[in-house]
């Protein structure tokens, strides 16, 4: 391995720190590297041409208060691929809200577990609200460029996919929204749209927008919602998004005084918004369903008169705590997917007779969930989803869950070794949906050492067609994307 680094930025973090969020799996890095001529078990396949793109949740300050994980400085993770070599680089997301506590020194922003308050900074310095926009949470590849996003609403940072370069904060023009964008973008490949949602805390509380292949914001409508609430991923067809309304959102009391506590509300019921995806407010079909919180769509399609909506249905968004939980497990018993068991599930929406049908389609305990990357918006057969670890957030291996038959095949780690979410990377020129590799990062407590595993997609169960080191045991995150060579060039 030939390698090359950087420590441009400064950790203030205590050397032995034990917090569960800093340490172990979640333990940060400082450190950016350029590694190639990496060594390799197996073989990287000829046809694997592409880059593999993780965020990652990696605080450099302490926390004001209580720390939360999602309060960590975004570190994008990219390895690129061609001709059966692969480079890897891990960059910071230059952030304002990084570079200001670097300048100061400390932490300036209150976390997700802390009233906002409690900030130092200015508002609107480094971020559209009183929480930093860390850029930590998503990334995506749009026009050639990687954008990373926010858990909450925030901008779209701009980097190089292959060498994570910064080329400065998505602008589209000047026309950029001035309540952000959410977490979750979403590509549309066929098209090359970019699809956008976000939401605050005053009326209409949401809007949706769309980005042409050009760059251009072609269409931003506002979502009117009876209050403010707290969607954290869309879906789309060809020809309609998908946007919704939970029953599980800020607690108004709460909100008033200046506290931000979620609340689940079990007698109302799960709304979701059908509109045209160039619709305004006035064209949003509205549909009802069994109340619930979805993190997470798997995708969506037209079946005739029919939308098809699949997803991660939550048994219990708000999970009671449990006798002897701590301050610390109270606040992260929503990170405990196994407290609140989200199982693969399917909703049709008729646009006919305006009626929703729901199905259970797995009683397994998985989330985040990835598909063929050509299948986004339209009909697919697979899911490749994480398989949650017991009573922390983190990933123990991955479930390749055929939507048509119903089985599901189980890739699980060894023990001490955890993934990230697990992309599929098509094969170039395939015709099977399956046809292609499944990429992941792990993390291997054991010998404190992070490789990429590369999986047959059509066979995970067959064992690692390839395992590449890296220079450093990385921290775990969140979400991770696929982009071929032809999307690295769309720009």
């Amino acid at each position: 391995m030939k390698v090359q680094y950087a420590r441009p930025f400064v950790s203030t973090l205590p050397g032995n720190d034990d917090h569960r969020y800093r340490s172990g799996a979640w333990k940060p890095q400082d450190t950016e590297y350029d590694a190639w001529d990496l060594e390799v078990d197996g073989e990287i396949p000829e046809g694997l041409d592409g880059v593999y793109l993780r965020n990652t949740e990696n605080p450099l300050m302490p926390s004001i208060g209580r720390y939360h994980p999602f309060d960590g400085d975004g570190m994008l993770h990219a390895i690129a691929f061609s001709n059966g070599e692969a480079v890897y680089r891990n960059r910071f997301v230059r952030t304002s809200g990084l570079l200001a506590e670097q300048d100061a020194g400390e932490a300036l922003w209150a976390g997700l577990a802390e009233p906002p308050h409690r900030t130092v900074a200015d508002y609107g310095w480094g971020a559209r609200t009183m929480m930093k926009d860390s850029s930590s949470t998503d990334v995506v590849v749009h026009r050639g460029k990687a954008l990373s996003s926010f858990y909450q609403c925030g901008d779209l940072y701009r980097l190089d996919p292959v060498t994570l370069e910064p080329d400065g904060v998505e602008t589209w023009g000047g026309a950029f929204p001035a309540a952000g964008v959410s977490a979750h973008t979403k590509v549309d490949p066929r098209t090359g749209e970019l699809l956008f949602f976000n939401y605050s805390t005053e009326a209409p509380f949401m809007h949706y927008g769309v980005v042409d292949r050009h760059g251009e914001l072609v269409h931003y409508t506002p979502i009117p919602l009876p209050g403010p609430r707290l969607p954290h991923d869309m879906a789309f067809t060809e020809n309609f998004a998908i946007l919704n309304d939970f029953p599980l959102f800020w607690d108004p009391g709460a909100l008033e005084a200046g506290y931000y506590a979620p609340r689940f509300h079990r007698d109302m019921a799960s709304r979701f918004a059908v509109i045209p995806r160039r619709g305004g407010a006035e064209d949003i079909r509205w549909f009802e369903g069994d109340p619930t919180f979805v993190l997470h769509w798997i995708n969506a399609h037209e079946d005739g008169d029919e939308i098809v909506l699949d997803g991660f249905f939550e048994d219990d968004p708000a999970p009671d705590p449990e006798p002897g939980d701590s301050l610390e497990d109270l606040m992260f018993r929503y990170l405990d997917m196994h407290r609140m068991k989200p199982r693969a599930h399917r909703w049709r929406f008729n646009l006919q007779t305006g009626t929703t049908t729901e199905e259970r389609l797995s009683d397994t305990t998985m989330e985040f969930g990835m598909i063929n990357p050509t299948r986004a918006g339209v009909a697919n057969r697979y899911s490749f989803n994480a398989l949650p670890c017991h009573g922390w957030f983190g990933f123990e291996g991955l479930i390749k869950h055929d939507l048509k038959t119903g089985s599901e095949e189980t890739v699980r780690l060894e023990s001490g070794v955890f993934n990230s979410e697990t992309v599929m990377a098509p094969r170039p020129g395939a015709t099977a949906e399956d046809d292609g590799w499944l990429i992941t990062f792990t993390s291997d407590l054991r010998t404190d050492e992070s490789h990429c595993v590369i999986w047959d997609a059509s066979d995970p169960t067959s064992g690692e067609v390839a395992r590449i080191r890296l220079p450093e045991r990385i921290s775990s995150g969140t979400h991770a994307t696929w982009a071929g060579a032809d999307e690295l060039t769309a720009g």
